[in-house]
């Protein structure tokens, strides 16, 4: 599932959505996720999308946060 598929009904700037756009895909090499198909894509895009929705701009804190979300820790 692409992030931008949901992105389609949010209203973000071009920057912001290709940061989250590559925030999502390198958190999916992260975790090591090939399945678009996967639910869990979906779930991590909207986690991307949500932390882009409470202010988070930086992709570095977007990863970390998303990745926390999913796994505990970014490391």
């Amino acid at each position: 599932m692409p992030i931008y598929r949901l992105l389609e009904r949010e209203a973000f700037d071009p920057e912001l959505v290709a940061t989250m756009g590559h925030v999502f895909e390198d958190v999916l090499r992260t975790l090591d996720l090939v399945d678009r198909e996967d639910p869990l894509t979906k779930m991590i895009a909207n986690k991307v999308i949500e932390l882009a929705q409470t202010g988070v701009r930086s992709p570095a804190r977007l990863k970390e946060l998303t990745l926390e979300a999913f796994e505990g820790s970014p490391d």
